[in-house]
């Protein structure tokens, strides 16, 4: 897995953010772009819990040279658990719904208030619990940053030449045709 020199573009900010939480929190079993997975179990590839999600869209852009654009960006990281016993306060399972929002507020000390290699200024705009009409819990809480999105700028390859030769000869000076110099008047 990619642990340095992240692209600057979406594609880094993602793999950032998966390496950050593998390191810091590994209690996350499952890590995976959004596309409405918890709503889709049945059909779903499995994945264990407590899996994450990421959801990343533009807010606004500013462009940059050279084709490059400087990104308001907001991140939704979705937090799934799946309980199947009950969670209320004082029942069997209370500690693992616990377990859960203490996972959540671990995304918010782990990235609010701070710069990675691909994004600035992170800081945490919601949190907020999603309906999924099943046994699950998902709560989405939104992280909004800058990113400059260097993808659609052209890449040169840097090279160095070989065997370079400066030839320094004295110039030779040859004369008109002619024979001498026309002096305006």
């Amino acid at each position: 897995m990619v642990t340095e020199n992240y692209k600057q573009d979406f594609t880094g900010l993602y793999l950032e953010l998966c390496v950050a939480v593998a390191a810091k929190i590994p209690e996350v079993l499952w890590q995976d772009l959004w596309h409405n997975q918890v709503n889709f179990l049945e059909e779903e590839h499995p994945f264990p819990t407590p899996a994450w999600f990421y959801a990343i869209r533009i807010l606004n852009t500013e462009d940059a040279s050279e084709n490059a654009q400087d990104c308001d960006v907001q991140v939704d990281i979705y937090h799934f658990f799946e309980t199947f016993n009950d969670t209320y306060s004082g029942s069997y399972n209370q500690e693992d719904a616990l377990d859960f929002l203490r996972n959540c507020n671990k995304a918010h000390q782990l990235f609010h208030g701070t710069t990675g290699a691909t994004y600035s200024e992170m800081r945490r705009v919601a949190f907020t619990p999603v309906d999924t009409g099943s046994a699950g819990n998902l709560y989405r809480q939104s992280f909004v940053c800058k990113l400059r999105d260097l993808s659609a700028m052209k890449e040169y390859v840097e090279v160095t030449p070989n065997e370079i030769t400066i030839v320094r000869e004295d110039p030779v000076f040859t004369p008109p045709a002619g024979g001498g110099f026309v002096l305006p008047g």
